[in-house]
């Protein structure tokens, strides 16, 4: 009976996208200048074993490929030949070429043969180290650029994108049947549920046993027995649940090399597809993430991917008249911190065009002019994630524009869970920094109460818990804040924010307050009690409830009933709108006096910025003394309030240098910081501002009736 091949050809995939993606970690360290001969001896297996299994399945364009490229290697291998910059893109080339025929196969298609220039080019390099004659090739030509060498390679099947799209999966099987493992995760998931049932149970028996409330002939030392036993017996559980979680989630852990080792070649692919040369460095592949996690964060790192290829490496030439590299650059970079895994993309390129970026919202109708004028370089950064926002005209097939940034903020946040952050130089490039949580399966969970009724936030989302006494909140353009390490948090009521009846205050009472951050702002919500912190079991919304943007999910009580797990970015951008509803209420007369507000806290700039123009004032934000002296010398201000602690240029120095302007000579200038040393306040008022307010001892009237003395 003849031996059916196709059932070993599942296997043949799994194992060749393990040794490209070893082939691509070789070519890695050779462009490093690192080409010693255990790395050469690595590859050349790899390539050697690619070449046999697919000579056995029969695979004929594969093996002819994995023949020629063996035959370099071997080359190098002996001595014969030396890694140059040329012999790399041949290289390059010729595992490209294999992994397209690779997934041609896994897509079920036998590719026809393989490329005839490609192999006379390795045949003639591994001759030519074997000191053979080597005859002219029937096409000419060495590659000079990448457009060139993107028209010698044969045009792909699917477009560059939808390729990149297929390689950032990962598998359907790790070592054992994914089915299992989901099974698993889900028992998992009960005994954690159970476990809260359980832990309810000690609470009904404390409240029993306070009570006395003991049925006839009840004994209270034996029902105090069965309490502390019970105890017992939930404290071995709690243990030996945590073991349960901790081996199950390890058994669907995966490696993030596979997202990540195919990222190099997806980067080639593109840059050659628009005629760029780009290299992609990969490093933290061997962390480990929750298989869920993994499966979604193919298309996120797509998209960035392909807008760095696309939109943030410049064009050869650009480089060369900005002293760079024609080849740019971009790292994909994984590490572990204390709340889950960190994922880098970076690159070399141009940075983000913040002022075309305000130009598009402002033609987007989405602010005014002014508005757009008075944004700091984080708040434009952030218009980016905003749906079909984008900055170019033309529309790619490697980069959709308008589709890919939105994508990226949904998945990272609101599925994952996650957060990003954004740090754009330019001329020198932008990193997009995405944090995630190891797994969703079980997260940390805080449980709070507002409103009478009791709502959930994962870990991720909690910055700080304070208690804070009701007299030290301050009320700043009518709504409530905190100082908090030298920044105004704005405080809102979470019962109040939902349309629930909050909790009257008392005088002495201590606010309870939950510190969410959302990327590069604060708020602290009021609530009325700390109900629990626990891992708990994240379900899904069903379908029917899908639309409440402010509910993640949902989580069971021991009470067996449900909690909506609440949205922290969402119920931030309702507090922000119902500020800004306030804000429009308030405003009269054409604001006239233009006011520079400086300060690193976003929230702190915000809250200076909601008082000002409830008073009549036209504001513009800086996001630190750097940002602020560009602004001032960039257009002009009536008065400047400053804060001192900032990165790159602090309040002393700002003020110094302004004041060495001859049109903020004689302007007001007024300090605002958490500093209340006698020492600070001298040098404040040495460096030329003409007032130092206190964080501390913050009065809105008293800065408002301050500039206006000022003023005049």
């Amino acid at each position: 009976m003849a031996l059916d091949l196709k059932k070993f050809t599942a296997r043949f995939i799994d194992e060749a996208r393990d040794h490209l993606g070893k082939l691509e970690e070789g070519l890695a360290a050779f462009h490093s200048g690192v080409a010693d001969p255990e790395t050469i001896n690595t590859i050349f297996r790899s390539a050697h074993t690619i070449k046999g299994s697919a000579r056995m399945l029969k695979l004929a364009a594969i093996n002819e490929t994995a023949h020629h490229l063996e035959d370099v290697l071997g080359a190098m291998r002996s001595g014969g030949l030396t890694y140059t910059a040329e012999l790399g893109r041949l290289l390059e080339r010729a595992v490209d070429a294999i992994a397209g025929l690779v997934e041609q196969v896994a897509e079920g298609t036998i590719p026809d043969a393989a490329d005839p220039l490609l192999c006379d080019e390795l045949g003639r390099a591994a001759a030519a180290a074997a000191g053979e004659a080597v005859s002219a090739p029937a096409t000419a030509t060495p590659v000079p650029t990448p457009q060139a060498e993107a028209e010698s390679l044969p045009p792909p099947t699917p477009t560059p994108s939808a390729t990149a799209s297929a390689k950032l999966k990962s598998p359907d099987t790790v070592r054992v049947s994914m089915n299992k493992l989901d099974e698993l995760i889900k028992l998992m998931g009960e005994v954690v549920s159970s476990h809260a049932m359980l832990r309810q149970r000690v609470a009904d028996l404390r409240a029993i046993e306070r009570t006395r409330a003991l049925a006839p002939g009840g004994s209270p030392t034996v029902l105090k027995d069965f309490a502390r036993d019970l105890k017992d017996d939930v404290a071995a559980q709690e243990l030996l649940m945590e073991e349960l979680h901790r081996k199950a989630l390890v058994m669907r852990m995966l490696p993030l090399g596979m997202v990540f080792e195919s990222a190099p070649r997806m980067v080639r692919e593109l840059a050659r597809s628009i005629g760029k040369n780009v290299e992609c460095v990969v490093t933290g592949t061997e962390i480990e993430l929750d298989r869920q996690t993994i499966d979604r964060l193919g298309d996120p790192i797509l998209h960035l991917l392909r807008n760095a290829v696309d939109h943030g490496v410049e064009e050869a030439e650009a480089r060369r008249r900005a002293g760079k590299p024609e080849a740019g650059r971009i790292r994909l970079s994984a590490r572990q911190d204390a709340a889950g895994v960190v994922v880098e993309v970076s690159d070399d390129g141009g940075g983000i065009a913040l002022e075309a970026v305000r130009d598009k919202a402002v033609r987007k109708k989405l602010m005014t002019a002014e508005q757009a004028a008075a944004l700091s370089e984080a708040e434009v950064v952030d218009l980016i994630f905003r749906p079909g926002f984008s900055t170019n005209a033309i529309v790619t097939d490697v980069s959709g524009r308008g589709v890919g940034m939105d994508v990226v903020k949904r998945c990272i946040v609101d599925d994952l869970q996650g957060g990003i952050e954004v740090d754009t130089r330019p001329a020198a490039g932008t990193t997009f920094l995405l944090r995630l949580p190891l797994s969703l399966a079980v997260m940390r969970v805080l449980l709070v109460e507002a409103g009478g009724q009791t709502f959930a936030f994962t870990a991720q989302q909690v910055a700080q818990l304070l208690r804070v006494p009701v007299e030290k909140l301050l009320m700043v353009a009518g709504r409530p804040a905190v100082v908090v390490q030298n920044e105004f948090l704005p405080v809102a009521s979470l019962a109040s924010l939902l349309s629930l009846p909050p909790r009257p205050e008392q005088p002495g009472d201590e606010l309870l307050l939950v510190v969410v951050q959302v990327r590069n702002e604060k708020l602290a919500f009021q609530v009325d009690t700390l109900v629990d912190e626990r891992d708990m079991v994240i379900k899904p919304l069903p379908p029917h409830l899908a639309h409440l943007a402010m509910v993640t999910g949902m989580v069971v009580t021991g009470r067996n009933s449900l909690v909506a797990v609440l949205h922290a970015a969402v119920l931030v951008e309702m507090a922000r709108k119902a500020r800004a509803e306030s804000q429009r209420d308030k405003a009269g007369e054409q604001r006239r006096t233009r006011v520079l507000v400086v300060d690193d806290s976003l929230n702190t700039r915000e809250i200076e910025k909601d008082l000002l123009e409830a008073h009549g004032y036209q504001v513009t934000l800086a996001e630190d003394g750097r940002d602020g002296l560009h602004k001032a010398i960039g257009a002009e201000f009536d008065a400047v309030l400053t804060d001192v602690e900032m990165p790159n240029l602090d309040g002393f120095a700002l003020t110094q240098a302004l004041r060495a302007d001859e049109r903020y000579r004689d302007i007001p200038i007024i300090i605002i910081t958490s500093r209340q040393k006698e020492e600070d306040k001298r040098r404040g008022i040495e460096v030329g501002a003409d007032a130092y307010i206190v964080k501390g001892d913050f009065e809105q009237s008293s800065l408002i009736e301050t500039l206006k003395g000022l003023l005049g």
